[in-house]
């Protein structure tokens, strides 16, 4: 195996790094503190391999800046922050870590459902502040879960953990939208019902799930006119990018009532939170916790090791971005 030198953008696990040492001539980044534009424009001259994260933003510039690098393993699943069209001009392979990620993003999906709907987030503020007087009947009423209707929006992997964990640990009933309907098993186990028609989707449905991935089309795709079909009452959850969402839309329907509550994990521009948010009572705001679990983040980063190794030994990469 080719000795390729590799730079990690940010500190992996590390039973990862140390592997990562024995394999190839690897440089860490171990202030563990975003880097530059610069430096990683620079780096494209410098290494084989780039090894990124979503803080990392790899657009034209960066990857113009050298003609060294030949694979951008990314440590996560999705790719948006990666130009994959200036990549492949350079003839620059791009892999991501997809599958194992799957059910820690699901469990934080179902976290943030039951902290929106049962205002968990307002009552441990109010404790905190000592200004809990004590248990009574109307205190900080929210939302049951049994026989409302979860409505995901992308139904691929992390989509359907979601909907297994709603539907089979609280009864909540499943519908989706995606690009197009799921398998016959995973329709028939969580009688999920389809709706091809993204407004159709939000006006059914109780809690609107995000698993689309991001990118220009699906930019704000969760806007004012998209808030306005949803059920009044209704949560917003998002998981995914916070790309998907006009947050100023968001903060107006939270203010409004017209949208109950909304829990989210992800930002557009992180680790800026929107400032119409930060203020309101009725949204979970967590800094993206999706995949963070220590055995998930140790094998993104094995899964993404493979891919070098892969790419080191002349192979077929496991995960290629198409």
């Amino acid at each position: 195996m080719a000795r390729l030198k590799v730079l990690v953008t940010r500190r992996w696990p590390a039973r990862v790094e140390q592997r990562m040492a024995e394999l190839f001539d690897v440089t860490i980044n171990e202030g563990d503190q975003p880097m530059s534009q610069e430096a990683l424009a620079s780096a494209m001259a410098d290494y084989d391999v780039l090894c990124p994260t979503v803080s990392d933003r790899i657009d034209a510039a960066v990857i113009n800046g050298g003609d060294r690098v030949r694979l951008i393993a990314n440590y996560g699943v999705g790719f948006d922050h990666i130009d994959r069209a200036a990549a492949a001009a350079k003839g620059i392979a791009v892999t991501n870590t997809p599958g194992v990620l799957t059910d820690a993003t699901a469990d934080i999906a179902l976290t943030l459902l039951l902290m929106a709907t049962r205002r968990a987030g307002e009552g441990e503020r109010e404790l905190r502040a000592g200004q809990w007087s004590g248990w009574r009947p109307t205190h900080l009423i929210g939302s049951a879960l049994k026989g409302k209707v979860l409505g995901c929006v992308g139904f691929g992997r992390i989509g359907i953990a979601t909907a297994q964990r709603a539907h089979h640990g609280f009864g909540m009933k499943v519908a989706y939208y995606g690009r197009r309907e799921c398998d016959e098993a995973t329709r028939a186990e969580l009688d999920a019902h389809f709706y091809p028609d993204l407004n159709d989707l939000l006006r059914v449905s109780d809690v609107v799930s995000l698993h689309a991935p991001g990118g220009a089309e699906t930019a704000n795709m969760i806007d004012a006119r998209a808030i306005a079909m949803m059920k009044p009452g209704s949560y917003l959850i998002n998981t995914a990018r916070g790309t998907l969402v006009d947050h100023a839309a968001l903060a107006d329907a939270l203010k409004s009532g017209h949208l109950a509550g909304a829990g989210l994990d992800v930002y557009p521009a992180e680790p800026n939170v929107p400032k119409e948010l930060l203020g309101l009572e009725n949204v979970v705001l967590l800094p993206h916790l999706g995949s963070a679990n220590a055995e998930t983040r140790e094998a993104m980063g094995f899964c993404s090791l493979a891919n070098v190794e892969a790419f080191a030994k002349g192979a077929s990469l496991p995960n290629p971005v198409s």
